[in-house]
């Protein structure tokens, strides 16, 4: 199935991006970007931002539409918090994106990195936006309540695809388990009319807002009225930020894209979220989960 017009894309490197990818390599660092071959990533690194994916480069599941490598993962690197605050002041982010494969080997599922590397941000910029984009660790309250306790300023964890798919797009993922993720998250603190809760952290004197976000892809065989459902059920769950995005094939060896959805589709499926209640929405075929993302604080 050949791409249609509207997703085509010519990018040509730039001083900024070839900085961002030399910091990255000095650093040691892996960026999402790269490593799930994101079709968006010339245009942030362009830009001076990137998505840092903590916890190595392997997964340990295997889900149809990922791009990232799925193998027995490396040990923890107790200095990577460390570095990827180096590259978040070095780069002078006002917004950055901490992400991570999925360590079900690890008995927290990296839970503590993420609290690590929030706090070693906050040390180093003070004044940058985090967001965390979190995988599910297993449904574990007690490692949601680390990244919860670390205070980020938007805590993301993705629905991915609607329910009748996941066997096919996330066999080792639960559909009504990421939404307890997302509603566990939003219960912990004291709801606003902004859609944010507040979330204290022991390096931090007052409560700071939180909101909560999730995404999902189309093109893997949904119907619009499985879409709306998603879209109902993640509102529901406690999200005031949705993305919603093309399934691209990042390889011969991932699921087939199903169907290419035209630009007026996403922006229908736009005023539907907004209509019941999101505060922010991004659908269009390139958005992805942090594509622009600080753009849902602005």
């Amino acid at each position: 199935m050949s791409k249609p017009q509207w997703l085509k894309k010519q990018w040509k490197e730039t001083e900024e991006m070839l900085r961002v990818e030399e910091l990255v390599k000095h650093l040691g660092l892996n960026t999402v970007c790269r490593e799930a071959s994101c079709p968006n990533y010339c245009d942030c690194f362009s830009r001076g931002t990137a998505t840092f994916m903590i916890l190595g480069a392997s997964c340990t599941r295997s889900c149809g539409f990922c791009g990232v490598t799925h193998s027995i993962p490396e040990p923890v690197d107790p200095s990577e918090a460390a570095r990827v605050a180096e590259a978040v002041k070095t780069l002078g982010l006002l917004y950055v994106v901490i992400t991570s494969v999925t360590r079900d080997d690890l008995e927290d599922g990296g839970a503590s990195e993420f609290a690590k590397t929030v706090r070693e941000i906050r040390r180093l910029s003070p004044g940058t936006k985090v967001e965390i984009l979190i995988p599910d660790f297993n449904g574990s309250e007690a490692a949601l309540d680390m990244v919860i306790e670390a205070a980020p300023d938007v805590i993301s964890h993705n629905i991915e695809t609607v329910k009748e798919l996941y066997e096919k797009v996330r066999p080792q993922a639960d559909y009504e388990r990421s939404l307890n993720v997302l509603r566990y998250i939003k219960n912990q603190g004291d709801g606003h009319g902004d859609g944010s809760f507040c979330v204290r952290s022991r390096t931090q004197k007052e409560p700071s807002p939180c909101k909560v976000k999730s995404g999902f892809m189309v093109g893997v065989g949904e119907t619009d009225g499985l879409v709306r459902e998603t879209i109902r059920d993640v509102k529901n769950a406690g999200c005031s930020i949705l993305t919603i995005g093309q399934y691209l094939r990042p390889s011969p060896a991932n699921i087939p894209v199903e169907m290419y959805i035209e630009p007026d589709v996403f922006e229908q499926w736009a005023e539907y979220a907004r209509g019941i209640g999101f505060e922010y929405v991004a659908s269009a075929p390139f958005v992805r989960s942090s594509y622009h993302a600080d753009e849902a604080l602005i």
